[in-house]
């Protein structure tokens, strides 16, 4: 997504079993007269993460009498472009959502645009119901680089891409669910003969370039990705595993796994068509499972990517307070409620993946099996960030060479060049 290595431990859930969360005394509206937080998400109203958010602004204005929640849904294109002018202006809200990375949350850390949360954090015990590996993502130095020494957000739940699967087309179809790459590419052929598009997916989106990143990470390691993510050494973006994403990810639309007229879909487009049972496959972020959970009418599964040794993935995107937050106390009372047990054990219900859960709460069965598959790729060290992170407007950079891509406007040499240059020129100096 959204806009996303470091092995994001779900210790996090075994580990937040033994934290208590602190209590959130704060500013109870009163003491300083506020009557409204101002609250910005881009989370579907469906989704795991919005209906645990819901359930803690009703907290919230239970225990802060006369001061009410102002929620202004945005999505996650307006605030990923918007978000430097607006918290420069009056019109910043209290709190919000924001994307982890360092072209995101880094670039407004640097830009003196963001609280600095970091004795927040300590005096409410957040650092104790995150992980060490989830706290590289909410932590940033000087130059905006994750992984500092600096709280400038604040996650309550993790992600990670997985495949999603309409199990009645694969039946109805006569091909087996893959558990490996060469069933999944078996797979993708027999849909192909049948008339079939396998993938939904969304050229004008984050979707197109997450297929190429994942590609490149089959055929990568750990040092590549902190290579690239965290500037360990110098990102080849011509180098074999890059490569081979790029051209694999044109070879499949070549073959019809990804339809070439879905270069100018969005996210919302691929995912609603994948949920009204068109197509037999979705590869995407775990954020879709509550709004697949309670709108396919179909049959369904998730599994991580098949055979992934690396996949994208980390600790969520976070609350952050804009440092034009007029009310900052009620903006770290709202974040503390959404870090309780309460919340976060209906987050892992509706089908999120929260930090600070009882493991024994979470009682739905496919909830279970995505904690469990993201248990699995923390503690084998699988995640691999996302692609857009490093640099800032390496977002549009991927979506546009992706697009060119799709459309055969351009050699993967060509195309993959084009990213070094917009890589390299983005790099702190």
């Amino acid at each position: 997504m959204r806009a996303r290595r470091s092995g994001v431990g779900l210790a996090v859930l075994a580990a937040a079993s033994l934290a208590l969360a602190a209590c959130g005394g704060g500013d109870d509206g009163g003491s300083s007269g506020a009557k409204e937080l101002r609250l910005w998400h881009y989370e579907g109203p469906d989704s795991a993460m919005a209906v645990a958010w819901n359930q803690a602004i009703k907290e919230f204005e239970s225990t802060h009498p006369g001061v009410k929640v102002k929620f202004e849904e945005k999505g996650f294109e307006q605030i990923q472009k918007t978000a430097p002018m607006v918290l420069n202006s009056k019109d910043a809200p209290d709190v919000m959502e924001y994307n982890k990375g360092n072209a995101t949350t880094g670039l407004l850390s640097k830009q003196g645009l963001l609280t600095d949360l970091s004795s927040e954090v300590t005096k409410r015990g957040w650092d104790k119901l995150i992980s060490p590996n989830v706290q590289v993502t909410a932590k940033y130095d000087a130059k905006g680089i994750m992984g500092g020494d600096k709280w400038f957000g604040v996650p309550n739940y993790a992600e990670y891409l997985q495949v999603y699967y309409n199990k009645d087309l694969f039946k109805k179809n006569g091909v087996k669910v893959p558990t490996n790459f060469a069933e999944l590419t078996a797979a993708m052929d027999a849909f192909v003969k049948k008339g079939v598009t396998p993938l939904t997916n969304a050229g004008a989106e984050y979707m197109a370039h997450q297929f190429l990143y994942q590609l490149a990470l089959d055929k990568a390691d750990a040092t590549w990705v902190n290579a690239f993510q965290r500037y360990t050494a110098k990102a080849n973006f011509n180098d074999p595993a890059w490569m081979y994403g790029a051209s694999t990810f044109s070879d499949w639309v070549k073959k019809g796994y990804i339809a070439k007229n879905s270069v100018s879909l969005k996210a919302e487009d691929a995912g609603v068509a994948f949920i009204s049972g068109k197509f037999p496959m979705m590869f995407s972020g775990s954020w879709w499972f509550g709004r697949v959970a309670k709108n396919a009418k179909f049959d369904w599964e998730t599994s991580v990517w098949p055979g992934a040794k690396l996949t994208p993935g980390s600790g969520g995107n976070h609350w952050v307070v804009p440092k034009g937050s007029k009310h900052k106390d009620l903006a770290y009372d709202f974040i503390d409620i959404t870090m309780k047990k309460g919340v976060q054990n209906t987050l892992g219900n509706a089908g999120g993946i929260p930090v600070a859960a009882d493991p024994a709460a979470i009682t739905d069965a496919k909830a279970k099996k995505l904690i469990a598959d993201f248990n699995g790729l923390t503690q084998g060290n699988a995640l691999a960030y996302y692609p857009d992170w490093p640099v800032p407007g390496f977002y549009d950079t991927w979506v546009s060479e992706t697009q060119k891509l799709m459309n055969g406007n351009g050699s993967p040499d060509k195309v993959m060049g084009d990213v070094q240059k917009a890589y390299d020129g983005g790099l702190p100096k």
